[in-house]
């Protein structure tokens, strides 16, 4: 992996764990934060677009609009069940099996239907960013996983992985066969988002501002980060990268956010989760040797 590729994803997971902990600060607007940062995001973002496609111009083709819709519906279903699994089961087990099985499937379809080809480093490396996740987002407490109700989780949770790796190997097809400019593909994703939502931000705007007040700076920094994150994974993928490297890289943000966390907010962190932050260093830098 060359050293651009890996700085790309590294930045991204820095851009990613700073979107999450941004959006904790302003948890209380729930549903009207997430519209005010997409809208936020949709409007910065648009200046960028505009110039790709008026100046470097956009070879429209039909399997190229399709699998843009094809790659919205998927965000959006994903958006949808995230939320859903959340209301249904519990954030403990719903969160480490999305996250776990999200990179292991992803690269499991790239090995399948992008036709790149594993190494032992890289399937180690991909396992044990798995083995990190799951620990730090459990701190080991795997009787969550033996009572009835968890497997309602497990259920949401596979899911949930499963459309994480949908939509991360069909914007991988997209950037890579279909040559689409990728802030161009998650402009385009988050426009239908965001048109989606405004009908119903509309009819409670009083609430929403409400819940708003104060936060709307927040809004702004998540509209700009939320997206930069995932741009500069679609960046890699443009430069080359395989997906069944870059899914796993990118759970690094789940490993600075925990160590954010820590450092910053002064949260307690069990040994368990340090030693998953090391387990998922083991993991990248088996990764990065590919």
């Amino acid at each position: 992996m060359s050293a651009e590729i890996f700085a790309l994803v590294a930045l991204s997971a820095v851009f990613h764990a700073s979107w999450n902990l941004i959006s904790k600060r302003a948890a209380s607007a729930g549903a009207s934060f997430v519209l005010a940062y997409r809208l936020s995001s949709t409007l910065l973002f648009a200046p960028w677009v505009i110039y790709i496609v008026w100046v470097d111009g956009v070879s429209w083709s039909i399997p190229m609009v399709a699998f843009i819709v094809l790659s919205g519906l998927i965000h959006l279903v994903y958006s949808l069940a995230l939320q859903r699994g959340y209301q249904l089961a519990d954030l403990s087990v719903v969160y480490p099996v999305a996250r776990g099985t999200g990179p292991f499937l992803s690269s499991i379809g790239a090995f399948l239907w992008l036709s790149e080809q594993p190494s032992l480093s890289g399937v180690v490396g991909m396992l044990c960013v798995v083995g990190g996740v799951l620990l730090i987002a459990t701190g080991g407490n795997w009787r969550l996983f033996v009572q009835t109700q968890a497997w309602v989780g497990v259920r949401w949770g596979l899911s949930i992985g499963l459309l994480i790796a949908s939509y991360t190997l069909v914007d991988a097809y997209n950037i890579k066969h279909l040559n689409v400019a990728p802030v161009v593909l998650d402009w385009f994703m988050g426009l239908a988002i965001t048109a989606m939502m405004v009908p119903t931000g509309w009819t409670r705007r009083k609430i929403v501002l409400r819940q708003m007040k104060g936060k709307w700076r927040l809004a702004v920094a998540v509209g700009i980060l939320s997206p930069g994150a995932y741009i500069l994974v679609l960046y890699a993928l443009q430069q080359g990268a395989q997906v069944s490297l870059i899914a796993p890289l990118r759970e690094m943000s789940l490993m600075i956010g925990t160590l954010a966390g820590f450092f910053i907010l002064k949260e307690k962190v069990s040994r368990l989760r340090l030693a998953g932050c090391a387990v998922i260093i083991t993991g990248v830098v088996l990764l990065a040797q590919h």
